[in-house]
């Protein structure tokens, strides 16, 4: 287990770092970014102390700290599908209005 956690933990630093660089450039919120940090941290965390994710899926009722992180994930991707859906569906009301305006000013000209 230990070289996986330390090229997961590479991985994770080469994120952090991106993540840093979206920040300085403005290409994300703080709120986006502070989201982001302590998700990456969370992994971190569940791959070097494992027995803290069981220790928690115990104190919840659920089984094995595995199921909790399957649980966890599978909200959260629910969750970005759902942002998705809503941000593509205001996309597709700004481009019919656009689209609505321009036709409405050719068919005046």
């Amino acid at each position: 287990m230990m070289y996986l956690q330390i090229v997961v933990t590479i991985f994770i630093v080469f994120i952090l770092l991106k993540l840093f660089l979206q920040k300085q450039k403005n290409k994300i919120s703080l709120v986006a970014f502070l989201i982001w940090l302590l998700l990456w941290f969370a992994v971190l965390i569940v791959f070097w102390l494992p027995d803290s994710t069981t220790y928690l899926a115990t104190w919840l009722g659920i089984g094995r700290g595995a199921d909790l992180v399957v649980y966890i994930s599978i909200l959260a991707i629910f969750y970005m599908i759902f942002k998705i859906f809503v941000r593509l569906n205001k996309m597709d009301e700004e481009i019919t209005k656009v689209v609505r305006e321009d036709a409405i000013k050719n068919v005046k000209e």
